[in-house]
């Protein structure tokens, strides 16, 4: 059964070059069908002042963890090296889901 996880990833500091440089086969992985993980919602996280990127937000469905796991290992982001740390959850995607609505 497919379920959402939600993947939280933070830069590692003075990394912005990076993640410029790696941003475009980032975005193609994520739109990617190769890798059977479905991105549902994504976007980069903002330092306090929203005037640089810090970090990632995804809401991903999958068949489980395991899946979601290889898919961020794989990411260009992960293999340059951008991420001081990734938390990946499942998560219970009800309020806003437009497939739960009445």
């Amino acid at each position: 059964m497919r379920r959402f996880f939600a993947v939280f990833a933070t830069d590692k500091p003075g990394m912005r070059d990076v993640r410029e440089r790696v941003r475009p086969n980032h975005r193609s992985w994520l739109r990617s069908a190769a890798h059977g993980v479905l991105v549902r919602l994504g976007g980069p996280t903002l330092a306090p002042q929203c005037d640089a990127m810090n970090g990632t937000l995804l809401v991903v469905e999958a068949e489980g963890i395991d899946d979601v796991m290889a898919f961020v290992s794989n990411d260009p982001y992960m293999q340059a090296g951008l991420f001081d740390r990734v938390e990946v959850r499942p998560w219970d995607w009800s309020l806003g889901n437009p497939e739960r609505r009445v």
